[in-house]
């Protein structure tokens, strides 16, 4: 069967398009990480500090802010949860648009691929189960 050169160009274009879109949800993935370790190395660094009534300096793009240490824990912890749950959105995202890159090439899914962890409740309820 003799492939029109037209319908290949489409179809390299579309698994390009697909792998690009894989490409930036991975560095998305890694960028915000980046972001959150370095949350957290300042949640702890404030938490080291034993005077928690005086004032700490934070950096809202390009300034610097004076504000009291209990509020910027408060904002650092808020902008953690956002920044877990944007990473763990941005993970499930990703397991689909793997699966559609696979399909368009041609390629099974992948198996195991969309297992979620169990949670500490369902861990719980095994662990009584094989006990006794």
């Amino acid at each position: 069967m003799a492939r029109d050169p037209a319908f290949v160009l489409r179809y390299l274009a579309e698994v390009e398009e697909l792998a690009e879109d894989v490409l930036a949800a991975r560095q998305q993935i890694v960028d915000l990480d980046v972001k959150r370790n370095r949350n957290r190395e300042a949640l702890r660094a404030l938490q080291k500090e034993p005077d928690a009534d005086e004032e700490a300096m934070v950096c809202f793009g390009n300034m610097f802010i004076e504000l009291p240490k209990a509020k910027t824990k408060e904002m650092m912890q808020k902008d953690q949860e956002h920044l877990d749950e944007e990473i763990n959105k941005l993970r499930k995202e990703l397991r689909g648009k793997v699966n559609r890159l696979f399909e368009a090439q041609g390629k099974a899914e992948l198996k195991g691929f969309n297992l979620n962890p169990m949670t500490p409740e369902e861990m719980k309820l095994i662990n009584r189960i094989l006990e006794g």
